[in-house]
């Protein structure tokens, strides 16, 4: 269902603008914010003084120490806290009409981001999820050319890093693909195998998963943050196509039918190889997100899309716990 997104009075020239938590990932949108023509960086959050002041500085904003501080300040806020603490920093700027960008996942559970969406309707807001991955230049130009895929296989590694560590590799890097995933695939899941285990921290650090959808298609999707090497690659197999995604390199192969079978390196196929231009995703995020409040639109990545990725992603996590509780017997 798509929410009502209420009309707003135009009464500020530039749409007052602030970053809740600014930590790893917050730091960076409070930098792409305060360069935006068309945006006031009003302020800053963190509950670290210390934290929120260099950054204050460093763009010339205010430092806030708590997020209430910002009520009728704001007209948008990206929210960039420690999962856990998403929904209740959201639903506080929702109840105050201030339109949201949740870094994902959306919300720690379900019935969260549920409460979310329905606050967001009828306060008539704007929410957007930060999938990122859906704003690399590969996956954007995939637009129009991925068609009902039967087969999709994706590998997400990372050597480890000390931060994410608050959530399982599952809601930390697996579900930017399965949010590119649903996005392609347009169908309901029906069947989810999951298999995952812990090795460094308390929650699964490796996870795989083969997702079966209603139209037929296939999907197996691994992650994992303890890898020896970085790879964040997806391929698609549809009728007459073969695609390749390199996210890391911004790189897409495509090989297709043509019947002719004296060419190609592949009988009877034609290869296609794209490579794009360094790109700053982060960026095209935030400008997507400060376009749709302005003009009152949808956003690329809904609130909705990012609920429906946790609904997976937390199916995914509930097989692996019920797996290791059977193991451990």
């Amino acid at each position: 269902m798509s929410p009502a997104i209420r009309q707003k009075s135009a009464a500020h020239r530039k749409l007052r603008v602030a970053v809740v938590g600014v930590g790893y990932l917050g730091k960076f949108h409070a930098e792409k914010y305060a360069r935006m023509p068309d945006v006031e960086l009003v302020g800053v959050v963190d509950a670290n003084r210390v934290q929120a002041d260099a950054v204050a500085r460093q763009h010339a904003t205010h430092a806030y120490y708590n997020h209430r501080d910002l009520m009728g300040k704001v007209d948008a806020v990206s929210i960039a806290v420690p999962t856990e603490s998403h929904f209740a920093i959201s639903r506080d700027f929702l109840d105050n009409d201030v339109d949201l960008l949740i870094e994902k996942p959306i919300t720690s559970r379900l019935d969260q981001a549920d409460e979310l969406l329905q606050m967001a309707e009828s306060h008539g807001c704007i929410v957007q999820v930060g999938h990122l991955e859906r704003f690399n230049p590969a996956v954007v130009a995939l637009e129009g050319v991925v068609h009902q895929p039967r087969f999709i296989e994706s590998h997400r590694l990372s050597l480890f890093k000390e931060r994410g560590l608050d959530v399982s590799v599952v809601l930390d890097l697996m579900i930017h693909d399965i949010d590119i995933i649903l996005n392609f695939v347009k169908s309901k899941v029906t069947t989810i195998h999951a298999a995952g285990i812990p090795v460094i921290t308390s929650n699964a650090d490796i996870a795989n998963a083969r997702l079966e959808f209603e139209n037929g298609c296939i999907a197996n999707v691994t992650a994992s943050r303890i890898s020896m090497k970085n790879e964040r690659k997806i391929r698609l197999f549809q009728k007459e196509a073969y695609i390749s995604v390199n996210f890391a390199n911004r790189e897409i192969t495509i090989v297709r039918q043509t019947g002719d079978l004296s060419q190609g390196i592949i009988p009877g196929t034609a290869l296609d190889q794209r490579c794009f231009d360094q790109a700053d995703a982060l960026d095209d995020e935030l400008k997507s997100f400060v376009k749709a409040v302005i003009h009152r639109q949808m956003p690329e990545v809904t609130g909705q899309m990012g609920r429906d990725a946790l609904k997976i992603a937390l199916s995914i996590m509930d097989q692996i716990k019920q797996t290791s509780q059977r193991l451990v017997r």
